[in-house]
């Protein structure tokens, strides 16, 4: 009997793009595919791009994407990625776009998002009992909309047939570890350095860096303030709690605080609160009452004097 070789089919991966989806994520979530072709000398992996119909979508930086074809065509993907970006909790997902997403899950895809992606998942139903991430500034957006759902802040989740990635490079980590589970170790690695990728993140590392470098500061007392400010939005705490807990006066916290970043811890503080406002306002459907006193005001009246005195309009305007 002779045996015959059959040739290896690669792997194929679905992109699902929608309106002001993030271009680096999608990116970044693309690369590892070819060069996983191109290190191995094979294909590895074919990849399609689709859109609900197959018209043209633009990204978040106003580039123009030409899909392969409608998102009805993507039924042989081994995995199915939904790509978004800016504004997705304010767009109405049609419901033929998630009902094939559902489709595709219960014929045997593995589903996954990137960026905030993760919401257009969430809406079709497809994240119940799973484990799942988003960037971080959709977070707390998210968790509103979405109280049932077992959402975290790492960098990308793997959970049994869904795939979440937090976005940005967050998405090259993600491929790269679905590369090292497919195939192997050493070809990921091979394909980070290609991409001087020099180190390939763990889903549970960080997605924002240490606050000294997002700050530019390295006074402990001070970052440590600052920490404590994120963590209590919504209960303020007082100036001279703040200095208690880090160990200093109020005076010296004042003076930590006008040395190294011009500005009063309680002026630092506001516009935090009032940062978390807008995030909130533009992604999700809370009312600006709740908002604001879950930002830590008040009243709605000053709520919206600070916002306004802050961002140049109301809480209303900005919504």
């Amino acid at each position: 009997m002779v045996t015959i070789d059959r040739p290896i089919e690669p792997h194929h991966v679905a992109f699902v793009l929608v309106p002001d989806y993030s271009l680096i994520a999608f990116a970044s979530a693309l690369e590892p595919l070819r060069l996983a072709n191109l290190i191995s000398e094979r294909d590895v992996y074919s990849w399609s791009c689709h859109t609900l119909e197959g018209n043209p979508v633009s990204a978040s930086n106003g580039l123009s994407t030409r899909p392969d074809s409608p998102i009805d065509s993507a039924s042989d993907a081994e995995l199915v990625v939904v790509c978004a970006g800016l504004n997705v909790e304010r767009q109405k997902h049609p419901p033929a776009l998630l009902s094939r997403l559902r489709y595709l899950a219960t014929h045997g895809a593995v589903i996954g998002a990137i960026c905030t992606g993760t919401y257009v998942l969430a809406k079709a139903g497809l994240l119940n009992g799973y484990r799942c991430t988003i960037h971080w500034e959709s977070l707390r957006g998210f968790r509103e909309e979405f109280p049932n759902i077992d959402v975290t802040s790492e960098l990308f989740e793997f959970d049994r047939r869904r795939v979440t990635s937090a976005g940005g490079t967050a998405s090259l980590d993600m491929m790269l570890h679905y590369v090292a589970t497919q195939n192997s170790m050493a070809l990921a690695a091979s394909i980070a350095d290609m991409m001087m990728h020099h180190h390939i993140r763990s889903g549970d590392d960080p997605q924002r860096p240490d606050l000294r470098v997002r700050l530019g500061v390295s006074h402990p007392k001070l970052v440590a303030s600052i920490a404590l400010m994120e963590a209590n939005i919504e209960a303020p705490l007082s100036c001279g709690d703040l200095a208690v807990a880090v160990g200093l006066s109020a005076r010296q916290l004042e003076r930590l605080f006008a040395k190294n970043l011009v500005t009063t811890p309680m002026r630092y503080y506001l516009r935090l609160r009032l940062i978390q406002a807008r995030r909130l306002l533009t992604q999700t459907s809370m009312s600006v009452l709740s908002i604001g006193l879950g930002c830590g005001f008040v009243s709605a009246s000053h709520f919206s004097k600070c916002y306004r005195e802050q961002f140049g309009k109301t809480p209303s305007q900005e919504r």
